[in-house]
C-alpha cells in the first residue's frame, strides 16, 4: 500500500491535528460547560487561536509552532542542538527567534543574533564587549540597524547558546528581539542632551523595555510589533513608522487637560505597507505610556490576524475595525477613558534637522557636544567598535547612542576634546561629514544574509557611494534607502531616493539578474509622505549611474541651493523628473 495521502486525506489529517493541538493546549479553567478554558500568561493568545479555528479558518504555521511548544519552554532543546552543532528545523528556527537568534540559510548557514537596546543607548564597555563576541562567536563584524540596534552574524549553531549567555554577561539581552514579539524599543537618540527636546525619552523607553521582558503575555503576538518614543529632539526617531508612536507634544491651557508635555498617541504605522501611524486624538501622560502601550498590544493580541502573515499587523486591525473602535477597545483593556484634545490644543513641535545625526553639535549642557559618526550601511569591524568605544570612554561621557539612520553618536565631548575625537574617528576609517553620499545611505542586510532579499543591498549601496561621490558634489544630505524585499526593513518608501530590490528579466528564457525599482520623494515626520516610483526593473549594475542622473538633475534644476532633494522631487511630477534624467544622460 502506498504511503502517500490523497489531498483530501491530507486536509482531514491537518484539521484533525490542529484540533488535537487546540485541545492539548487548553488549560482547564473549570467552566460550567466543562470545556477546557485556556488560562495562564498565554491564555489570550490561545483563545484568539481557538476563535480562529472555530470560525473554520486555518492557523498560520507559526501559530501552530507556538501552540505545539512555547519557545521559552524549549531552551533545553536549543542547548542540545548547540552541543551537536545542529541547524534547526523550520519550527525551531521560528522559536529560536524569541531568543534573538535567526538561522538565515540559505543566505548563510548560520545564525544572526539581534539585541535589545532600549532607546539605542549602551555603555562604551558594552559596545567594546560586542566586538569581542563578534570575533569569538560571529563573523568578525556587526551591523547597526534601522531600529537603533545591533546585529551579529555568522554564528555557528554550536556557538548560539554561548552567544546568548555572553550577551547577558554584558548586561544586555536579545530576548524577544525577533518573531512575533515587540521589537527593540526606539527613542530620540539625543534624549537628555538636546536643547530643543520636550521630554527625555530614556526613562519611558526603559520602562517599556523591562515591562516587555517581564510580561510573558506580551510575547507570541499575531506578528511583530514596533513602539517608538520621540521627545521632540533635533534628530527624528521616526515614531510615525511604528505600530505605536508616542510623540511628545506641548498641550496648551484651556482644553480640558492639564497643560504641559504629553505624548500624542499615534497608531498603525508600517510604511512597508504604505501607511504612517495615524492620529487618534488621544494624548497620554508620559507616566501612563507603558500602561497604554500594554492595552494597545492586548487589543492586537485579541484581534490580529492569525491566518495571514501579510495582514497580521496593527494597521490591518485598524483598517478592519476603524480607529474609534480600536481606541474604545484599548480603553476597555485600560479600564478608563483616554484623554482627548483637538489639534488646536497642541503647540507646534520643534523642527528636526535632517543632518543632525552626522557631524558636531552642541548639547544643552554648556561646553559639551555630541558627534554623529557615518557608518557606511551600518557595518562596523571589531577594531572600529573598540576604537569608537575608546573615544567615548576617554573623550566623551562613555555613552554610545545608536540611531534609526544606521549610525551612532558619541555624546558628552567637551569643546577642547572635539578635535581629538574627530581625529580618532577618522583614524578608524570613518567620517563625520554630512555632505558625503554615505551620510544618507541606509541598507538592509540584503541577500547575503536574508533569504527574502532579491539583491545584495549593502554591496550595491557601497557601489552607489563610490560612483556618485566621484561624480556629484552635494552641499546637503540626500537619504538613499536600499531594501531587499517587500518587508522594507530599510524603509525605502521614506527615502529621498528609495530602491526596492527585484529580479530583472534579461531574456525570454526566464533568466534574471539583481535589480531595483527606483522611487523618489519619501519622507517622515513633518515631511511625511510615501515615495513615488520613477523607474522600474533597473539592473543593479545600472543603479549607480541612475542615482547619479537623479542627483545631477537635482543640482542643476533646484530652485536654489536651499531647496532640498525632497522639496525638489515633490515639486515636479514623475514625467518631468524622467525628462531631466534623460537630459543628463544625453
Amino acid at each position: 500500500m502506498s504511503g502517500d495521502f490523497t489531498p483530501e486525506q491530507k486536509r482531514y489529517l491537518e484539521g484533525f491535528t490542529t484540533g488535537l493541538q487546540v485541545a492539548r493546549s487548553g488549560r482547564t479553567g473549570g467552566g460550567a460547560s466543562g470545556v477546557a478554558e485556556p488560562s495562564g500568561p498565554d491564555a489570550d493568545h490561545l483563545k484568539a487561536q481557538d476563535r480562529t479555528v472555530k470560525a473554520g479558518d486555518k492557523l498560520a504555521d507559526q501559530e501552530k509552532f507556538k501552540r505545539e511548544q512555547h519557545p521559552f519552554d524549549a531552551y533545553s532543546r536549543l542547548k542540545q542542538q548547540a552541543e551537536k552543532n545542529e541547524a534547526p528545523k523550520a519550527a525551531d528556527n521560528f522559536r529560536w527567534r524569541y531568543y534573538g537568534l535567526f538561522y538565515v540559510a540559505p543566505a548563510q548557514s548560520s545564525y544572526m543574533c539581534r539585541l535589545r537596546i532600549p532607546n539605542g543607548i549602551l555603555k562604551h564597555w558594552q559596545f567594546s564587549g560586542l566586538a569581542d563576541l563578534a570575533e569569538r562567536y560571529g563573523g568578525g563584524y556587526a551591523h547597526v540597524t534601522t531600529r537603533a540596534n545591533i546585529q551579529i552574524r555568522e554564528i555557528e549553531p554550536k556557538n548560539a547558546v554561548a552567544m546568548l549567555e555572553a550577551i547577558t554577561d554584558l548586561g544586555l539581552c536579545s530576548r524577544g528581539a525577533g518573531a512575533d514579539n515587540i521589537r527593540n524599543v526606539t527613542g530620540s537618540p539625543t534624549a537628555g542632551i538636546d536643547a530643543q527636546e520636550l521630554i527625555d525619552t530614556r526613562p519611558y523607553a526603559r520602562e517599556w523595555h523591562f515591562h516587555i521582558l517581564n510580561e510573558r503575555a506580551l510575547y507570541g503576538l499575531p506578528r511583530k510589533f514596533n513602539v517608538a518614543y520621540d521627545g521632540g529632539g533635533i534628530i527624528a526617531a521616526l515614531e510615525d513608522t511604528n505600530d505605536i508612536g508616542f510623540q511628545a507634544v506641548s498641550v496648551k491651557d484651556g482644553f480640558g487637560v492639564e497643560p504641559g508635555v504629553w505624548f500624542r498617541l499615534m497608531l498603525g504605522g508600517i510604511t512597508g505597507h504604505k501607511d504612517f501611524a495615524r492620529e487618534t486624538g488621544v494624548v497620554v501622560r508620559p507616566a501612563d505610556a507603558t500602561r497604554v502601550a500594554d492595552a494597545v498590544v492586548r487589543v492586537f493580541t485579541d484581534h490580529g490576524d492569525r491566518t495571514n502573515r501579510n495582514k497580521a499587523r496593527l494597521k490591518y486591525v485598524i483598517d478592519s475595525l476603524g480607529m474609534d473602535k480600536v481606541v474604545a477597545l484599548t480603553e476597555e483593556k485600560l479600564g478608563r477613558r483616554l484623554d482627548r484634545v483637538p489639534p488646536e490644543a497642541l503647540a507646534p513641535r520643534p523642527a528636526v534637522d535632517r543632518v543632525a545625526h552626522i557631524g558636531i553639535h552642541a548639547q544643552k549642557q554648556e561646553g559639551l557636544n555630541f558627534i554623529g559618526v557615518v557608518l557606511p550601511v551600518g557595518r562596523l569591524t571589531p577594531d572600529q567598535i573598540r576604537g569608537l568605544a575608546g573615544i567615548a570612554r576617554a573623550l566623551g561621557d562613555g555613552d554610545i547612542r545608536l540611531t534609526v539612520w544606521q549610525n551612532l553618536l558619541i555624546s558628552g565631548v567637551p569643546d577642547d576634546k572635539v578635535k581629538g575625537a574627530v581625529a580618532g574617528i577618522k583614524a578608524l576609517g570613518l567620517s563625520v561629514s554630512a555632505s558625503s553620499i554615505r551620510a544618507g545611505l541606509v541598507a538592509c542586510t540584503g541577500n547575503v544574509g536574508c533569504r527574502f532579499a532579491a539583491s545584495d543591498t549593502k554591496r550595491h549601496a557601497e557601489e552607489i557611494a563610490r560612483w556618485c561621490e566621484a561624480r556629484v558634489e552635494l552641499d546637503g544630505p540626500v537619504n538613499i534607502h536600499l531594501t531587499g524585499c517587500h518587508h522594507s526593513c530599510a524603509q525605502h518608501y521614506i527615502g529621498d531616493i528609495g530602491l526596492l530590490a527585484c529580479k530583472v528579466s534579461i531574456n525570454d528564457d526566464g533568466d534574471t539578474v539583481e535589480g531595483y525599482h527606483v522611487l523618489v520623494g519619501g519622507g517622515a515626520g513633518h515631511d511625511a509622505g510615501l515615495a513615488r516610483e520613477i523607474f522600474m526593473d533597473v539592473r543593479a549594475e545600472e543603479i549607480p549611474a541612475t542615482v547619479e542622473r537623479l542627483l545631477k538633475s537635482y543640482v542643476r534644476h533646484r530652485s536654489s541651493s536651499a531647496e532640498t532633494f525632497l522639496a525638489f522631487s515633490r515639486r515636479h511630477d514623475v514625467e518631468a523628473l524622467k525628462t531631466m534624467c534623460a537630459q543628463v544622460a544625453s
